[in-house]
């Protein structure tokens, strides 16, 4: 056994992973695919969310449903938290004006480079968890203070670092892109890993749902490219989910939230932040 699961688990989900990400370096981009009704990214977008829900079945078959349902609700939080990733690279692509080509490259390559950088980060925070109880309360700060941080803000555009927003640099290289890519989501995954550890401590589980969310960024990104704008409300939402699963951290040791209880109040959470993002109109002046 490796970090609660037989070594060939880890192989066969690795296996799986690289197969994906290479399959997906093989489809369009947007414009790409505008001659089949732009539907290539919402496809590939739909067959990986499949594949997810296969995966969580075979857990629930292998190991209980407990643990599917904790695979479940850290997925949702990390493709929810995921939203705020698009925007950073929508105002990347912009800033360095990148092209879509070159986009579908530098959403590739950071893609490996996130499954990497989780890898090390989920390890980290489970060996805490483990070894230090009172790291419960350090992590739940950190949440509590993104959740402030999304809050505060008009927009999810506000919560993106201000070095970001105003990058205006000609590149012929597609490093300064992919640099700015993972040192975001470094960024992201110091409030994402945290909430998925207030769902579950099973360091397969925290990293499997990580990732099954990362590979579904770049096909994402080019799906909702048109529509993050309309998305003006979500911020709030997001922050909500952070505050809920700062207070299932913390409140663990007296107050055991049931994961489907856990799993309907992030639903709703999510669900009201995009109805009320699609139907209200904007408060402020376009850009």
């Amino acid at each position: 056994m490796i970090a609660g699961a037989s070594w060939q688990w880890w192989l066969g989900f690795h296996l799986v992973v690289a197969l994906l990400i290479l399959i997906d370096s093989f489809l369009p981009g947007r414009r790409s695919a505008i001659r089949y009704g732009e539907a290539i990214p919402w496809i590939w977008t739909g067959v990986l969310v499949l594949i997810t829900a296969g995966f969580a079945a075979w857990i629930a078959m292998e190991e209980g449903h407990q643990l599917a349902l904790e695979f479940v609700a850290g997925y949702t939080i990390e493709a929810s938290l995921s939203v705020d990733n698009l925007f950073v690279f929508m105002v990347i692509f912009q800033g360095l004006r990148v092209s879509e080509r070159d986009q579908h490259h530098a959403l590739l390559w950071g893609v490996g480079g996130a499954v990497i950088l989780r890898a090390l980060f989920i390890a980290a925070g489970v060996a805490l968890l483990h070894r230090f109880s009172w790291i419960t309360w350090v992590f739940g700060a950190l949440l509590l203070y993104a959740a402030w941080r999304l809050v505060k803000g008009d927009s999810t555009h506000d919560v993106i670092p201000g070095w970001i927003r105003h990058l205006h640099v000609r590149s012929g290289s597609l490093l300064p892109v992919i640099l700015a890519i993972e040192f975001t989501d470094i960024l992201f995954a110091i409030d994402s890993i945290p909430a998925v550890l207030a769902v579950s401590h099973h360091p397969f589980v925290v990293y499997t749902s990580n990732i099954a969310a990362v590979l579904g960024l770049r096909s994402l990104y080019f799906a909702l490219a048109s529509l993050l704008d309309r998305l003006r409300y979500l911020h709030y939402g997001l922050g909500a989910l952070l505050a809920f699963v700062a207070f299932k951290m913390m409140a663990e040791p007296w107050l055991k939230i049931p994961i489907i209880l856990s799993l309907i109040v992030m639903a709703v959470i999510l669900a009201a932040s995009a109805v009320v993002s699609w139907r209200l109109p904007s408060t402020r002046p376009q850009s």
